[in-house]
């Protein structure tokens, strides 16, 4: 049901919802959308997978606050952490070790920077694809030293559950490519970040939207108030949501803020 009118704050994915797979930047009718619902008074907070040091696509949209690695890490513009949930050390360390046997590509990444490890060619299609440039490559070992919020792990869905189970098991892994999981703390993503969000500002989860189109995006369609799939999404996405808009590419991200605004 559409209950547009009461929305108090709405959740945006970057790849694929904001930003333009094809062109790198978010559409101006998406900008311009976005400026209007926050003089409407409503919230805007970014809800990516992506770590904090690879959110480089933003330009001149005006949010709230971030939500990277899937909620694990949320702060807000003036500063405020809202919530802030490392890898357990004991995982960073099994990663490592399971390394040095099967050389898979890992980036590490922390609220303040990232690194490769065993940079391959998926990593570059990947790199590419985010428009992200060549990684900082260092020493597995080093991750050890850092505050790690995400383990980016280049291993395949056939993988996934031994590694899960024995390598990384104190994290859950959500994936949107083929290529990779995003590893986080266990019992996280995109609607446990909406909840802590709410939580915060004191808002009811029903009084929330959230736009995404990609696999770790499913969590928070389902749990919003309103749900919108992009319509590049996948047919399972697009199940979870309650609308589908148009694709990035067809504004469809400022196409259902105007119906919103004009609720």
């Amino acid at each position: 049901m559409e209950k547009f009118s009461n929305i108090k704050a709405v959740f945006f994915d970057i790849d694929g919802t904001l930003v333009s797979f094809a062109t790198h930047t978010i559409p101006q009718s998406a900008i311009d959308a976005v400026h209007a619902i926050r003089q409407k008074g409503i919230k805007v907070f970014i809800a990516t997978g992506r770590p904090r040091p690879f959110i480089n696509n933003l330009g001149t949209l005006e949010y709230d606050g971030i939500m990277a690695v899937n909620g694990a890490s949320i702060i807000l513009n003036d500063g405020t952490v809202i919530a802030h949930k490392n890898v357990d050390k004991a995982d960073v360390q099994r990663m490592i070790d399971y390394q040095e046997q099967h050389p898979i590509a890992v980036a590490y990444a922390t609220d303040e920077e990232a690194f490769v490890t065993h940079y391959n060619e998926s990593f570059r299609e990947v790199f590419e694809l985010l428009d992200l440039g060549t990684p900082q490559s260092r020493n597995p070992e080093e991750a050890m030293t850092m505050d790690i919020m995400q383990i980016i792990a280049f291993f395949t869905e056939a993988d996934e559950p031994y590694i899960m189970h024995n390598v990384l098991p104190n994290c859950s892994a959500q994936r949107w490519h083929p290529f990779f999981a995003d590893c986080i703390a266990s019992g996280t993503d995109k609607a446990t970040g909406i909840d802590d969000v709410a939580r915060y500002f004191g808002f009811d989860i029903s009084q929330t939207m959230a736009f995404g189109d990609g696999g770790n995006d499913k969590p928070m369609l389902r749990h919003a108030g309103i749900g919108v799939a992009m319509g590049n999404a996948s047919d399972d996405v697009k199940a979870c949501a309650d609308i589908v808009t148009d694709s990035v590419d067809d504004d469809g991200v400022a196409k259902m803020l105007c119906r919103l605004l004009n609720s």
